[in-house]
């Protein structure tokens, strides 16, 4: 069972459980193996293994081994074996083979398994291969049959029908699949897994659409039913209404007699109640007056507590002990005697005031000390007579001895005695103040006592007569609440009278409509099985497909089908498929959810709403997954393979019944998802296997999987567990979007109210439904008497009110409304289908190149601001235009700046045909005419200026209605047309005759024919012409601005072109807006070699803290761009406003090498970094590296400023010059403006530092070492120093040099002067301007034009569905080429034979030899590789890559590596190298008949021709004794041909077979002239070629001419030969002149 990360090592421990299990345990087990298993191509290894011998080396340690060898001994000996080591090993082995069978389930889809083949050959050779083929019909009949038997719904009659239609509704999906990928190059598949989901969901839906059928119908018929008995129901409801109605009579007299007897004894109360409220006041102010006095009397009492505390405290100090020791005093202190004295007063008999007070009267007074102190203690404080008071306070207290403190010293118990008496006295004097309260205290709680015993009398009886009122008052209730339950039955009798009234008379209408429903159910009963057979198809198989094919499956093919059938399955007539699974309130739903409103979004929504498999979304616009957002809301729970957890979130998922959708799928799945996309369960259903966990499936548990690639290619084990949906956004649906986009921005009001009536309307119909089916559920669930169900009732009402509301609002106000505002709307129309046309032709660029990746948010981005930035005009219909033309420049610009330079005409082209298809201003069959361009006949040429070529391409253009009469015209006016022809620019010339009227389509037809190397320049002036000038303008890149329009979700990608680099203006920018590297602001990583971790943390820290970050050579970090895409999605929201990111990375070599994620080109910026083309473009650009202040750095302006100049210029010609392929430059060199501002600063030395401009030394530097540098071929070397030269000397100081034809080397200007200077002086675009001639541009403009073409064509929306289908595989025509090649390809030269012919070996003899041999060696490889093909295809021979590679070369008419490895250089196709090959063969063939050398050598035809020029060399030394580094070839051009010769000469050899690219030869003068217009590859006379003496080489007036075997030139070099020319030969270095031996 497969898991996260499971790896190689895992496979080898479960074949090592799996080994022990059959070997040493010996359980039969299968173990089954399929595609979505084989994680890594390495488990194969294993596998193979295990298929060819059944032993995985090292599978088991040593240990494992002994432990199985020890538990099977016993069963060796058993068997009679000796259990050796070996023995044991090989009975484990062959137990193992015994018991364990191996199932492969491979997918024959792509070249996975044939490569699988080759790699791991046990795979075929050690299995038996069983192929399931495609069902046939009879299978796809019999299934369908079996499973439609057990649907007890469906008529038997029309089941094989049914059954008949299931099985061509798969067929024919194939079939519709075949033509979706030829025209579309989209895939989809179906299996037998997606037939019998197809028969499933029938099923299904059958049942469900006849259940709910029914039930609406049992529904309208007891609505019905309901209604018939609500008129008999209102006789009774009036009669129960008049007994009401008495009764509530009856309630009212009771009632009125209760009231008066309640009045009575109310009055009753109230006067009870205001007795005892004068009493109660009463009561109140007593209670007031005694709390007063309580206070007054307690506060008192609180003073006096202090002094009666003390003087308790004064008696607990005296004791009897102290009290004896005091009355021992003899004769004691005058303050102690003062003390007894005073107490003797107070404690007097019935207050007698002693008179003898002495110390003796004491001690006799104090007697009995125990009675003393207990008389003390229990002295009565409150009472003490006032003659001792007085006494006491005058004679003692007023004394300042009488102090405890003082009287202490003398006598401690005294001390205590004196304290008692001070305290006690002042005790009794604050108590003679309290008592007087006291008494009044008391006096007032008697008062408080009566009054509260009255009022309490008087509560208790007004508590009896409340008591009375309550139950009187209970009773009147009681009354009245009968009395208004008794009202309320007659006023809901009343209501439901009047209710029943209006329900009857209300549903009269829904009655009619109910009826009218009941009819049409039965009418659709009939129909049912036909209409859910075609949905269930829809549904099933549709989803992939665009609109287009849908439409063509199912009113093409499907209905016809079913009315075709003997016994017709019956469709409901006109049948809307979404109406049948959906209905107008569920799409204004979705469509509030923001699903887009056209056709094919709907049924998208529907399909994946319904579908039985889990939905896969191709989605590359994102709108499928917003809407889905927005409609699963917060349930939907979203991931991404291979995210932290992302199976622990499936897991809870599947548990809880929760909907997963996980998006930005790649073209694969993790394979550990596999059980539960196909719904792998366990355990009667309630479990899918995860890994190797057990989760629960909850029923609800919902899938969706989500793409954003645009065009994936998912395998067909994929798609059948799938149902893949197309969610790509199309024009209808784009429109409408743009159009609701502009007039938002145009017309806010407008949009404003258009949205809000769509959304009321979409709710009114929501709610009405609703409405309506609880209607009918009430009144079908009503039971008896319905019409006291005043709901019901008021809900008819509230439903026919919003009825009556959106009639109002639908048909009056919003119908109005609508048709003002999409009058409105429709003005803007335009603009948006402008907008929707563009979109397509962006969106189609990737077929250019899959870099051009453009998303749809940045195009709406680009289109807001176009709309916003445009320019206003009064006149509506000249503001329209001016936002056509805002969006389309806008556009324009922002996809042109991503774009190649050889791209962005076909961009224009493609535009401009779009617009001028959908303006109807051209033809759809002229324009397929221009760009397939298909001549099937070839014609010789009757007109001597035109090519066998042009004249066929004329008589197919003839033979269009327009073009009728054109080749006549030509033959009847070859003058004219020769003029024509033969012009520099005839786009620019008047067409002769009457043609000159025709359309410009029609005139590009022709000059195709006639003049295809001027096909750009034509299309361009075309554009010019249609679009405007500014489209065909050059622009610069404004990196300021890119930076404005780039943000933290919207990076700078550079796509880089050899020789620019963007980092400089990049550094710039941010020096001005202050990121700079010392900053710390601008992080510049250049990836590779392990710096994908520092890019990780650079690009965390920019986001945080708004930095800049540059991620150079992208495209070096395959495995990590992933995770660049991912980061760059997280940091495009919460990034600081600041954060950048600038991504810089080459394109890839071809599509299949194309590695940038989607994700990464469609949210960047993009811009193409590249060369400027054009010398116009050119010079500016190399300008533009230097300002005024480099102007005037030099002190010897003069010399600095024109060198420098000319220097720009030659700097130009070397750049651009590339683009002339092998007659620019024999190899490609990266040259750049490094290489330029280099030269500049060696200038600037060099003058700063000599005198004298010393040229020599200059040329020298430049041309040799700063561009040399590059140089590798020593003719393109020659080429450098020959500009350098010719740009380079004193003549440019006095103006008289001339860079170019016509521009003369400019006088000393400003840096703006020379700008201007270029402007005005510089002639037109020409290859003149190089030093070449206008024919060297004649085949690189032939090339682009026909690659335009051929682009073109690819981009062109495929309007028809079935496309150009040859009857052949390509099997059967590579079989044909095969044959042929077979049967032309000559017999091996019998080199024995032929050796046994030479009596003398002379040089040319010897290159005879060579060239058979290697001829016989090329012959025999492809007569070896041809019948390995063969054998191949038959199935005889297993195919090996190589094999392969042929198969490719041959079907597409090139020539297979492996002959090309052993054959001379050729740039012939397939066939006419085969042609040129015999030819060479018969060459050969005649000169072995006698190997005498051939009057005319063709030298083209050696594989080595330096070998026979070396003869000539050998020949003449030989002859004349002269040593071969001594001698020279030497060549006389004749003027003669071929056939002029009988015989060769005594001397050297003629040779033929040679061509003149850049020039031609002038026959008569003898010379090298110039080429003549149009004649690209001119013929070479005879060539005598002989041997000189090096010294007596003629050197002057000649060119030393470079001979090449191809015009590839470069590694091809043969020889040089040096030709007579008048002119200098740096004229012919600079035009590329050469010879050729093949053209």
């Amino acid at each position: 069972m497969l898991k996260k990360g499971y790896g190689i090592q895992d496979l080898r421990v479960d074949l090592a459980n799996l080994y022990i299990k059959t070997g040493a345990k010996s359980m039969p087990t299968v173990f089954l193996l399929t595609d979505a298993h084989v994680a890594d191509e390495r488990f194969l290894v294993l596998i193979n293994d295990l298929l060819a011998s059944g032993a995985v080396p090292d599978l088991f340690s040593n240990e494992d081994m002994d432990g199985i060898i020890t538990g099977i001994r016993n069963e060796v000996r058993s068997l009679g074996l000796i259990d050796t080591r070996e023995n044991c090993w090989r009975f484990f082995l062959d137990r193992m083979r015994l018991q364990l069978k191996i199932i492969l389930c491979f997918s024959p889809v792509g070249s996975t398994l044939r490569v699988r083949s080759r790699k791991f050959p046990a795979i075929v050779n050690c299995t038996a291969i069983d192929w399931f083929h495609e069902w046939p019909q009879e299978a796809l009949h019999s299934v369908s049959r079996r499973f439609i038997e057990e649907t007890e719904v469906i008529e038997p009659h029309v089941q094989d029908s049914i059954c008949l239609f299931m099985a061509y509704a798969h067929t024919s999906v194939n079939e519709m699949s075949a033509k979706y990928y030829q025209n579309e190059r989209r895939y989809n598949y179906t299996t037998p897994k997606s037939f019998l989901a197809q028969i499933s969901l029938y099923k299904i839906l059958l049942e469900k659409k006849y259940k709910e059928m029914s039930k609406r119908m049992e529904h309208l018929v007891n609505g019905i039913q309901k209604l018939k008995t609500t008129a008999s129901q209102v006789e009774d409801l009036k009669s129960k209404l008049a007994s009401q109605e008495a009764e509530l009579q009856l309630r009212n007299q009771d009632a009125e007699a209760l009231i008066t007897k309640i009045g009575l004894q109310a009055e009753k109360v109230s006067q009870e109640r205001a007795t005892a409220d004068a009493e109660e006041r009463k009561v109140v102010a007593i209670q007031t007056e005694v709390s007063l006095k309580q206070r007054e009397c307690e506060d008192d009492l609180v003073k006096a507590e202090p002094a009666l505390v003390a003087a308790t405290a004064a008696l607990n100090t005296l004791n009897k002990v102290n009290l004896t020791e005091l009355k021992a005093f003899p004769n004691p202190p005058i303050a102690v005697t003062n003390v007894t004295a005073a107490v003797m007063v107070l404690l007097a008999y019935k207050g007698k005031v002693p008179k003898d007070r002495s110390w003796k009267a004491a001690k006799v007074f104090m007697g009995k000390v125990d009675d003393f102190l207990q008389a003390l203690i229990s002295y009565d404080k409150e009472h003490i007579p006032e003659n001792c008071l007085k006494v006491v306070k005058e004679h003692y207290l007023k004394n300042p001895e009488f102090n405890p403190n003082l009287v202490r010293t003398k006598s401690f118990a005294a001390a205590g005695l004196c304290a008692w008496v001070i305290n006690i006295v002042k005790f009794y004097e604050v108590y003679c103040d309290v008592e007087p309260k006291r008494h009044a205290l008391a006096q007032a709680n008697a008062e408080l006592a009566a009054a509260t015993e009255k009022l309490g009398a008087i509560r208790k009886k007004l508590i009896e007569l409340d008591s009375n009122l309550c139950r009187l008052t209970a009773s009147f209730e009681k009354e009245i609440t009968k009395k208004v339950r008794c009202q309320e039955d007659v006023n809901r009798t009343n209501k439901t009278i009047e209710l029943a009234n209006r329900l009857v008379k209300g549903l009269q209408g829904e009655k009619i409509r109910w009826s009218q429903s009941i009819k049409h159910f039965k009418a659709h009963e009939k129909t049912l099985c036909g209409d859910v057979l075609l949905t269930a198809a829809f549904v099933s198989y549709v989803g992939a497909f665009t609109k287009r094919y849908r439409q063509e499956l199912v009113e093409h093919m499907w209905i016809p089908f079913l009315k075709s059938q003997k016994v017709p399955i019956p469709i409901t007539e006109g049948l809307d498929l979404i109406a049948m699974l959906t209905d107008d309130t569920t799409i204004a739903a979705w469509n509030n959810e923001g699903l887009p409103g056209d056709r094919m979004s709907t049924e998208n929504a529907t399909i994946l709403t319904h579908c039985e498999r889990w939905p896969l979304i191709i989605d590359p616009q994102q709108q499928g997954i917003k809407w889905i957002k927005n409609k699963c809301g917060t349930d939907l729970k979203v991931i991404r393979l291979g995210q932290k957890g992302f199976l622990k979130t499936i897991e809870r998922a599947l548990a809880c019944g929760d909907t997963i959708l996980i998006e930005n799928l790649n073209e694969t799945v993790d394979p550990v998802l596999d059980p539960l996309l196909g719904r792998n369960t366990v355990k009667k259903g309630k479990y899918i296997k995860i890994e190797d966990k057990e989760c629960e499936f909850n029923k609800n548990f919902h899938l969706i999987l989500h793409t954003k690639l645009a065009n994936p290619h998912y395998q067909p084990e994929l798609q059948a567990q799938t149902t893949l949906i197309n969610f790509t956004v199309t024009r209808d649906g784009l429109e409408e979007q743009l159009l609701t986009e502009v007039v938002s921005v145009e017309r806010p009001d407008l949009e404003k109210l258009k949205s809000l009536l769509t959304k009321q309307q979409n709710d009114f119909k929501i709610e009405l439904k609703h409405l309506e089916d609880d209607i009918l559920l009430r009144l079908s669930a009503a039971e008896g008497s319905f019409l006291g169900d005043t709901e019901l009732v008021e809900k008819l009402e509230s439903t026919k009110s919003t009825a009556a509301e959106i009639e109002h609002k639908e048909v009056a106000e919003a119908k109005e409304n609508e048709v003002k505002i999409n009058e409105a709307r429709e003005h803007y129309r335009p603009v948006a289908l402008r907008a929707s046309l563009l979109y397509f032709v962006v969106n189609d660029l990737d077929k250019i190149n899959p870099i051009y990746q453009f998303s749809l948010k940045a195009f709406n981005t680009v289109f807001h601001k176009a709309i916003v930035w445009a320019e206003s005009s009064e006149d509506l219909q000249g503001h329209i235009t001016n936002l056509i033309e805002a969006v389309t420049y806008s556009v324009f610009l922002y996809t042109n700046q991503g774009l190649f330079e050889k791209d962005k005409l076909t961009f224009l082209a493609q535009t401009m045909f779009q617009i001028l298809l959908r303006s109807k201003e051209i033809e759809l069959l002229e324009l397929d005419f221009l760009l397939r361009f298909t001549v099937e006949h070839t014609h010789k040429s009757s007109v001597d200026f035109l090519t066998p070529q042009s004249w066929s391409a004329i008589r197919a253009i003839a033979l269009m209605d327009e073009f009728r009469g054109l080749d006549r015209d030509i033959e009847g006016s070859p003058k004219r047309w020769k003029k024509w022809v033969d012009s520099e620019c005839p786009e620019k010339e008047k067409f002769p005759q009457e043609w000159k009227n025709k359309s410009y389509l029609q005139k590009l037809i022709i000059l195709r024919a006639l003049r295809p190397d001027r096909m750009t320049y034509a299309l361009r002036n075309f554009v010019e012409e249609k679009l405007g000038s500014k489209y065909v303008e050059s622009t610069r890149m404004d990196l300021a601005k890119l930076y404005e329009d780039s943000s933290p979700a919207t990076p700078v990608f550079f796509v880089l072109s050899p020789g620019v680099d963007p980092l400089k203006d990049v550094e710039t920018l941010g020096k001005k807006l202050g990121f700079t590297i010392d900053s710390g602001k601008f992080h510049n990583i250049s990836l590779g070699q392990g710096q994908e971790m520092v890019a990780e943390e650079a690009l965390e820290e920019a986001a945080t803290h708004g930095h800049w970050v540059i991620l150079q050579n992208v495209h070096l970090v395959a495995k990590w761009l992933g995770t660049l895409e991912k980061l760059l999605e997280q940091y495009s929201k919460g990034s600081h406003s600041d954060f950048r990111v600038f991504i810089i990375a080459e394109p890839a070599p071809t599509p299949e090498e194309h590695i940038i994620p989607q994700g990464i080109l469609e949210n960047s910026i993009k811009i193409t970094s590249e060369p400027p083309t054009g010398v116009l473009a050119n010079l500016h650009a190399a300008l533009y590296n230097f300002d005024q202040d480099t102007l005037e750095l030099c002190s010897r302006e003069t010399e600095f400023k024109s060198i420098l100049f000319s220097l720009c210029y030659f700097h130009t010609c070397v750049a651009e010059r590339l683009k002339f392929g092998p007659q620019g430059w024999n190899r490609r060199y990266p040259f750049n403006t490094g290489d330029l501002t280099i030269c500049v600063n060696v200038l600037y030395n060099y003058l700063e530092a000599h005198t004298k401009v010393l040229w020599e030394d200059l040329r020298y530097l430049f041309g040799e070492i700063m561009y040399g540098g590059h140089i590798t071929d020593d003719w393109d070397r020659k080429l450098c120093h020959m500009y350098l030269e010719e740009f380079m000397s004193p003549a440019m100081l006095e103006g008289e040099l001339a860079l170019a034809p016509g521009f003369l080397a400019p006088p000393n200007l400003d840096y703006a002067g020379y700008h201007k200077y270029i402007d005005e002086m510089l002639p037109a675009e020409s290859p003149v301007l190089y030093g070449l001639h206008p024919n060297a541009e004649i085949e690189f403009l032939t090339m682009t034009s026909e690659n335009l073409f051929k682009t073109l064509l690819e981009m062109q929306p495929r309007n028809l569905l079935v496309g150009d289908e040859s009857g052949q595989s390509p099997e059967e025509k590579v079989k044909n080429v095969l044959d042929d090649i077979l049967e032309k390809l000559p017999e091996e030269f019998n080199m024995t034979e032929i050796m046994q012919k030479a009596a003398v070996r002379n040089p040319y003899v010897l290159v005879c030899f060579q060239e058979c041999e290697r001829m016989n060696l090329l012959i025999r490889a492809i007569r070896r590789s041809l019948k390995q093909l063969n054998l191949g295809l038959k199935g005889e021979l297993t195919f090996s890559p190589d094999m392969e590679a042929q198969q490719s070369a041959l079907l597409y008419d090139s020539v297979p590596d492996a002959w090309t490895r052993l054959a001379y250089p050729s740039t012939y196709g397939l066939a006419q190298w085969i042609n040129d090959l015999l030819m060479r063969c018969r060459e050969l063939d005649t000169w072995t008949q006698d190997l005498v050398l051939p009057a005319v050598v063709w030298l083209s035809g050696f594989f080595n021709p330096q070998s026979f020029l070396t003869a000539i060399m050998q020949c003449t030394a030989r002859k004349n004794d002269w040593p071969l580094d001594k001698m020279c070839l030497t060549v006389d051009v004749t003027k003669k041909i071929r056939e002029d010769y009988g015989h060769p000469p005594r001397e050297g050899a003629y040779i033929c077979g040679l061509y003149m690219e850049g020039a031609r030869w002038d026959i008569q003068s003898g010379l090298i002239a110039e080429a003549r217009l149009k004649d690209l590859t001119p013929a070479m006379p005879v060539i005598f070629v002989r041997t000189i003496p090096i010294d007596r080489q003629e050197t002057k007036h000649i060119y030393e001419c470079p001979v090449y075997k191809t015009k590839t030139r470069g590694p091809t070099y043969v020889w040089t030969f040096n030709l007579k020319s008048k002119e200098k030969s740096a004229k012919w270095v600079l035009a590329g002149v050469a010879l050729l031996l093949a053209v």
